[in-house]
């Protein structure tokens, strides 16, 4: 599959990507359904009456940085599973990069899923719901660069109430999305009921 959030995924049927399995189940269970939205990939706005955006070329981000909250962490890729729903991290560390969106830098919605906590222990994302408006977040990239993020928006959804579009639909610019667990634990599930979602903005492309 290419690395956008493709149509024919779940037969075209508007779904939720959301993290699930925080809090040490051994089993991690089937994230929600994967949004259709496609996010654009030309580097040039989508906008007529703008004449470009600040975006990259693809290359596979390796590791994320969120200095206010402490966060420096590699990144795994997480990919589909065979039913169409997100794999997640396998444990609390690292944080791990949905394969289906762009790259971090490039135009549309790059997507790093991490564990608020595992097995009792907090998770590299642990401290992402302090994460305020104006914070940074850097994506070193494999190609030697770094992708800067400026943070925009902090929510907190519950998992039955994702806003799919707003999280995964179409951007003009390079976006990025930080995603974890958050809200009361629910036991049954194994899961926490609500997800902490931060939204960013790239400001800066450097070299590397």
């Amino acid at each position: 599959m290419s690395r956008r959030l493709a149509g024919a995924v779940l037969a075209g049927v508007l779904g939720v990507l959301v993290l699930s399995g925080c809090g040490g189940s051994t089993a991690s269970p089937p994230a929600a359904a994967v949004a259709t939205a496609t996010p654009g990939s030309a580097v040039a706005a989508t906008d007529p009456t703008r004449a470009s955006v600040l975006a990259m070329p693809a290359s596979r981000p390796v590791r994320v940085q969120i200095p206010a909250i402490g966060v420096d962490s590699d990144l795994m890729d997480l990919g589909l599973q065979t039913d169409g729903t997100l794999e997640v991290p396998p444990s609390g560390f690292p944080a791990g990069w949905f394969t289906d969106a762009p790259t971090p830098g490039e135009v549309g919605p790059a997507v790093i899923a991490g564990h608020v906590d595992w097995a009792g222990v907090p998770g590299v994302f642990a401290a992402l719901s302090d994460v305020v408006v104006g914070d940074e977040v850097s994506i070193m990239r494999e190609d030697g660069s770094t992708a800067a993020f400026r943070v925009s928006q902090v929510e907190q959804f519950a998992k039955d109430a994702f806003p799919t579009a707003a999280v995964y639909g179409d951007l003009d610019h390079a976006g990025l999305r930080l995603i974890t667990c958050a809200g009361e634990f629910d036991t049954a599930a194994q899961s926490y009921r609500d997800n902490t979602v931060v939204f960013a903005d790239l400001v800066a492309s450097p070299a590397g």
